[in-house]
């Protein structure tokens, strides 16, 4: 995507969801995993969805990230409708507009922290001087930059997610997925990481949609969303 067509397809505003449907086909016939969800994630602020395990956060949240199609239903990035998207059409919003955190942090273990940031800048066609600018600069924003020439696998657990969180704002999202982010961190970290999230919502205007069992960072969001059985109903 040249700059020509980034602009052209820049979305400006909430990512939104409306009247969201999906089901998954078993040997044993369909079941339903959404059932008419509708919620809104401006930008700035944390919009939490929270619920029991089984109840649909992560099929949502990866339909708002274009790694699947709804059966029906509307997605928006901004004024964008984007969930008809073409293959590469959605592989180019999720390059230049999303950014997904995982529980799992999927670093690869062998390269440094400013190594796994950098990738998808220069998957991105970045040059090399300005992927490590970038990545420097992310790396001291979130209190890294000693670690920036350290493998992966020699970070603890709180620093390894907020690498994780450094390379998914790397080409500057305007929505940031997390899915159960803090699930493998304690309390201190979590809270910790809740914070960097907060603190970079507010920086630059980021929505942030975080998935999470933790009902203490699900209250502390600007907007909580509490799913039961594919619907929303709080």
């Amino acid at each position: 995507m040249d700059c020509s067509q980034k602009n052209k397809m820049m979305p400006n505003g909430s990512m939104r969801v409306e009247n969201l449907f999906h089901s998954f086909s078993e040997a044993n016939g369909t079941v339903k995993v959404l059932n008419g969800v509708s919620l809104e994630a401006k930008p700035g602020e944390i919009t939490s969805i929270a619920g029991p395990s089984g109840c649909g956060k992560s099929t949502l949240l990866y339909l708002m990230g274009l790694l699947d199609r709804p059966d029906s239903g509307k997605v928006f990035m901004g004024d964008l409708e984007v969930q008809n998207f073409e293959d590469d059409e959605r592989t180019k919003a999720r390059n230049h507009f999303i950014g997904f955190v995982f529980q799992f942090h999927f670093l690869i273990k062998e390269l440094t922290a400013i190594e796994n940031i950098r990738l998808p800048l220069l998957k991105q066609g970045k040059d090399e001087y300005s992927a490590n600018q970038k990545a420097n600069e992310l790396l001291s924003e979130l209190g890294l930059e000693s670690k920036a020439q350290r493998p992966a696998y020699k970070l603890s657990g709180g620093e390894q997610q907020r690498v994780a969180i450094a390379r998914a704002l790397a080409n500057s999202p305007k929505y940031l997925l997390a899915d159960e982010p803090t699930g493998n961190l304690d309390s201190s970290n979590s809270e910790g990481v809740f914070e960097l999230l907060d603190r970079m919502a507010k920086q630059t205007g980021l929505s942030v949609i975080l998935v999470t069992h933790n009902e203490k960072l699900a209250d502390l969001s600007h907007r909580k969303y509490w799913m039961e059985d594919g619907r929303i109903v709080i």
